[in-house]
């Protein structure tokens, strides 16, 4: 499944851009379905800025997904590498539900756009359903759908809400 999603940030680049990697847990109440987000590790080496963080997510899981998908689906851990130099950002994410199983990679791009800042976030979602254990073999790819369909339902509109937060803080912040 492919991860598109883009937004306008009516502010310069390098504040919108160190406003995503610098202040998220500020941005947190700017988020609804973001109940907790931890920073396990932060470091710069080489012009580059690596986190590591863990992100509790929140929301209803649908009712006919409950019966193979628990809440640690909604929990998971966002590793990004920033870099200055071209204002961008590379990510993937472990989750905490079918760890082997789920692959999820991307880049966001901070472009200058007057004295605004467009953000485009691509990325990839890709169930394997051989990798999904403790399942009936008859079940596993029907399970494989539910995890995407679900993991992809979220992921867009959390990538544009996180946009609208970033813009509703700078502007509380001015």
């Amino acid at each position: 499944m492919i991860i598109s999603a883009d937004t306008c940030i009516s502010f310069p680049r390098p504040l919108v851009y160190a406003t995503y990697r610098d202040k998220l847990i500020e941005l947190i109440p700017y988020m609804p379905n973001v109940r907790s987000i931890q920073v396990k590790s932060c470091r710069q080496e080489a012009g580059l800025v690596y986190y590591v963080n863990e992100w509790h997510g929140g929301g209803e899981i649908p009712a006919a997904a409950r019966a193979i998908l628990s809440e640690e689906i909604l929990c998971w851990t966002e590793y990004n590498t920033w870099n200055e130099a071209d204002f961008t950002e590379d990510w993937h994410i472990k989750t905490n539900a079918f760890t082997d199983a789920v692959r999820c990679v991307g880049k966001n791009r901070f472009i200058n756009d007057g004295n605004s800042t467009k953000v485009e976030m691509r990325g990839e979602l890709v169930i394997d359903p051989e990798k999904i254990k403790g399942f009936p073999s008859f079940l596993i790819k029907s399970i494989a759908h539910v995890v995407e369909e679900f993991l992809g339902s979220k992921i867009k509109p959390n990538l544009l809400q996180m946009g609208e937060g970033v813009s509703q803080y700078l502007k509380n912040q001015t």
